[in-house]
């Protein structure tokens, strides 16, 4: 598995999709892990949509530490243990942003925001990509599948974060150099649950 984790102003490669949607074609931080898949992609594809925090090693200890011992409502980072990661993602605090079926699914999510602001209700791609005022910081998240030869894949996540002025990539920052091993830990064993899925279906 290759894994990193990043901070600092980068140009956006293309083409994968998720990239359009941290504003301004940059982001501030970064962090990537993949990991080779014995199966075809649309296993690949279809274990994204069904792992559960159950099937992921270390998951429910990280996320309580990342989320610093609170309880809380059901979220990404406090999940029920049946249901899989990516469903309960985007019916909380995640947006499906797009989807390339059986190749790249990206959602994301506003990780920062100014006290009292108020967001779109239910948000949208559109209300999503238009968020552009300081105080704010837009993540998005991907899952991305490569075809490598004959019942063999590529899986990779990308996670970026855009920061809207100086002010909250400061802010924001402080927080990622605290977050981002656990973070990219989680991803790490993430991939690997995906890809244990993946690889028992095609028995």
């Amino acid at each position: 598995m290759a894994c990193a984790a990043r901070a600092g102003a980068r140009q956006l490669r293309q083409p994968a999709r998720h990239r359009s949607w941290t504003s301004r074609a940059i982001y501030q931080f970064s962090e990537t892990a993949s990991i080779p898949v014995r199966a075809p992609a649309g296993r690949v594809y279809d274990a994204i949509f069904r792992v559960t925090a159950a099937e992921v090693p270390l998951y429910r200890e990280l996320a309580w530490i990342r989320r610093g011992g609170a309880s809380g409502p059901e979220s990404v980072l406090n999940p029920p243990g049946d249901e899989p990661l990516v469903r309960v993602a985007t019916r909380t605090s995640f947006m499906a942003l797009a989807e390339v079926p059986g190749r790249e699914f990206v959602m994301g999510a506003v990780v920062m925001a100014p006290e009292g602001a108020r967001l779109a209700a239910p948000p949208t791609p559109a209300s999503f990509r238009a968020l552009t005022g300081p105080g704010f910081a837009k993540a998005a998240m991907s899952f991305t599948i490569e075809p490598q030869g004959p019942g063999l894949s590529l899986l990779r996540t990308d996670t970026r974060v855009y920061a809207m002025d100086p002010a909250s990539r400061d802010v924001f920052a402080h927080y990622w150099k605290v977050i981002a091993p656990g973070s990219l830990l989680i991803r790490h064993m993430w991939l690997r649950a995906i890809k244990v899925r993946a690889e028992a279906s095609t028995r």
